[in-house]
């Protein structure tokens, strides 16, 4: 949770400011958009359509949203608190989508509202019940501490990432994360004698921890796992392989210690590319020797070869279609005279040494002449 000012703070987990009057003590809460990797806009802003008007989308902590029917009878826009039906109790969020735009989003998600109960919206939220929810949220972090103090207690192999109480602070929800099955039966037992509440355990990924945390890649921009992605699949070395990328575990792995979920992102792309480049299983044969591939260029589909195996101070590019045609000269016991000839010019590296040095933006210096005033000395002493 961020703070703008004495206040004014800014929830970020679950998309609203909090404002406190200092002389009457209340708060005022106001949906902020924008602060959920699930957010999505209204291209249906406008458009009226009577049988999507008593639902709604609204968001909890972090990505956790629901559908629901508006069955208060009350007007209800968006960036209103609601409270609403709960599978024990009721639990109180931030209407985030409403109109036509919504019946979209339940297609998405394969929701019948004719053949499926959705829960339900009870009213709008009232000071009490917003009064209640802080209080709920205040006790999270103190609890996630203690909880984790429980669980090293047990000697269980978890680790409590997040913990999400209700609105009516009657039930929280623990995420934890685990390589392997844990027994946290007993565990339950301690949490609901310790903090007095119901209990539900979530088993979450260490990617989808790092996307509850949140923060920068090496990119520079935010980690995609907390800006945009919902379904983690399995990342495997293959995808690296094929890009033609290093295999150092330091410069693949993310800040969740897992594969970067971006190496998947141009695989297909190198896929398709590759599948377009000729094999080059021998050296190609030419009059004034063998010419060795030592590097590929997959997406401009340039192959370099040189006349050393493996040596990389003399290479010479060539196009894909044009290392098919001399390996068919080569079939039919022809050779190409020189791989020197065939190409106009070597290609050309730009090295990055230097570009990250600290003094690269500042002005050039000019250097001084030395000894100039002694020669100017020396003139003047010769003409008198």
């Amino acid at each position: 949770m961020e703070q703008d000012n004495e206040n004014t703070r800014f929830d970020c987990f679950r998309g609203c400011t909090v404002t406190v009057d200092e002389s009457t003590g209340e708060r005022d809460i106001k949906y902020r958009p924008g602060c959920c990797k699930l957010e999505v806009y209204d291209v249906l802003k406008g458009v009226s359509q009577e049988q999507w008007n008593n639902y709604f989308e609204v968001r909890f902590k972090n990505t956790r949203k629901g559908i629901y029917e508006n069955a208060s009878g009350q007007s209800i826009k968006m960036g209103d608190l609601v409270v609403v039906e709960a599978q024990t109790g009721h639990d109180l969020g931030i209407v985030t989508l409403e109109g036509p735009i919504v019946g979209r989003q339940m297609k998405c998600r394969g929701i019948d509202p004719e053949t499926q109960e959705l829960r339900k919206i009870y009213r709008k939220a009232r000071p009490f019940d917003i009064q209640r929810w802080q209080d709920a949220i205040a006790r999270e972090e103190e609890t996630m501490i203690r909880a984790r103090e429980l669980a090293a207690n047990l000697g269980l192999e978890m680790k409590i990432g997040d913990v999400e109480f209700q609105g009516d602070g009657t039930k929280a929800i623990f995420y934890y994360i685990a390589d392997g099955r844990v027994d946290f039966r007993q565990l339950i037992k301690d949490f609901a004698e310790e903090f007095h509440i119901r209990v539900e355990m979530k088993q979450i990924g260490a990617r989808q921890e790092a996307g509850l945390i949140g923060g920068l890649g090496v990119c520079g921009r935010e980690l995609c796992c907390a800006n945009y992605i919902t379904e983690f699949k399995s990342i495997a070395t293959s995808a690296a392989r094929v890009q033609d990328l290093s295999l150092n575990p330091q410069k693949l792995a993310g800040q969740c210690g897992k594969l970067k979920c971006c190496l998947n992102y141009e695989v297909a792309a190198y896929t398709d590319a590759q599948a377009r480049l000729p094999r080059v299983s021998e050296p190609l044969e030419f009059e004034d020797g063998q010419a060795f591939l030592v590097k590929t260029d997959i997406l401009a589909q340039r192959l370099f070869f040189s006349y050393e195996k493996g040596s990389l101070v003399n290479i010479y590019p060539l196009s894909a279609d044009e290392v098919r045609e001399i390996q068919e000269m080569n079939r039919r016991g022809e050779k190409p005279a020189s791989l020197k000839q065939d190409i106009a010019a070597a290609p050309e590296f730009v090295s990055a040494v230097g570009d990250d040095a600290i003094n690269r933006f500042d002005p050039e210096k000019k250097k001084k002449r030395r000894g100039g005033g002694k020669n100017r000395r020396g003139r003047k002493q010769k003409g008198e």
